[in-house]
């Protein structure tokens, strides 16, 4: 683009962000309605910015757009509020909302993981033999007895009291964290490796349930992932959404370049797989505490795993949909 056509393009935004940034530095009752949509006009500026140094811009007006750059970063970090602030409003509002707005990404890695667990879950139910293709047999055994009805605890190391159950709440953390972090990175192999995670998982998990239920075991397994599932298995999708998300920039990075592709999809997955590490973190309190237990009608937690998954669904369609509500 030539410079002229750039400079009139976006002169009318440099204006109003100049007008924020003067509004910002009186301070006063102005000072808050203008910082409602300034971080993302700075970040605009920014690119704008990089843009006119790699294409080799004038340095007048290179220089025009370093001290709007140099003026809005002081006023990003004297307005930005504090880092538990922060927290706070990306999990009640600004995590919901990126998830409902990477909706396709999020459709494409479920399609991926249910549409393989599902398959295979039936292939194994209606043809058992079949387990073997996607577990090897030493594992099949150890998932049966983690299942056995006759178990004091489920899960791993079912035989543990149950004051070891932090130990497994530590085990869960690092496990299911670092499946979704392979599915996530597998995403820089342009989406190749996110695909064969989510594929991957889908398929095994598939297939041990259907084996499970195959055999009898249904009850105990079903009440035990009923529960944290959830939180784990919607983890492992947004895992897999914000992985597929870098894969697409690198293979479609449209008008950028691909190293600039990546960096802005990356500002957006990295965000994804933050809001996917919380819900693994619940997940594996839930697995640890409540998954596991044996004294606990079977019923009870039917009902209890339904309104978590409920309460999943709600809380990523509604949070963050009011107007005011935290970024």
């Amino acid at each position: 683009m030539k410079q002229r056509l750039f400079m009139s393009r976006h002169d009318a935004e440099w204006q109003a962000f100049a007008a924020q940034l003067e509004a910002l530095e009186l301070g006063g009752k102005t000072a808050a309605t203008a910082y409602r949509d300034f971080p993302a006009a700075y970040r605009r500026l920014c690119q704008q910015l990089a843009v006119a140094r790699a294409r080799g811009y004038s340095e007048h007006s290179i220089a025009h757009l370093q001290q709007l750059a140099q003026r809005g970063h002081q006023q990003l970090y004297r307005h930005r509020s504090p880092l538990t602030g922060r927290l706070l409003g990306f999990v009640l509002g600004g995590f919901a909302r990126l998830v409902r707005k990477e909706w396709r990404y999020l459709l494409a890695a479920s399609l991926l993981f249910y549409g393989s667990l599902l398959g295979s879950g039936l292939l194994v139910y209606f043809v058992p033999e079949q387990v073997f293709s996607f577990v090897a047999p030493e594992q099949v055994e150890q998932m049966e007895a983690m299942y056995d009805p006759q178990a004091r605890r489920l899960g791993r190391f079912s035989e543990r009291g149950a004051g070891d159950d932090w130990l497994m709440f530590g085990y869960y953390v690092m496990n299911n964290i670092g499946i979704a972090f392979q599915t996530f990175a597998g995403g820089l192999l342009f989406g190749l490796g996110s695909l064969f995670y989510l594929l991957f998982n889908g398929l095994t998990i598939g297939a041990v349930a259907g084996h499970l239920t195959g055999i009898g075991y249904h009850q105990p397994f079903w009440s035990f992932v009923i529960g944290h599932g959830a939180f784990e298995l919607t983890a492992i999708t947004l895992a897999g959404a914000a992985g597929l998300k870098l894969g697409s920039a690198l293979i479609a990075p449209g008008r950028h370049a691909r190293s600039e592709a990546l960096k802005l999809a990356a500002q957006k997955a990295v965000r994804l797989i933050a809001g996917a590490t919380l819900m693994l973190l619940i997940a594996a309190f839930v697995e640890a505490y409540w998954s596991s237990m044996t004294y606990v009608d079977a019923s009870v937690k039917y009902a209890v795993g339904m309104f978590l998954w409920l309460l999943v669904g709600l809380y990523l369609w509604r949070s963050g949909r009011n107007r005011h509500a935290p970024e």
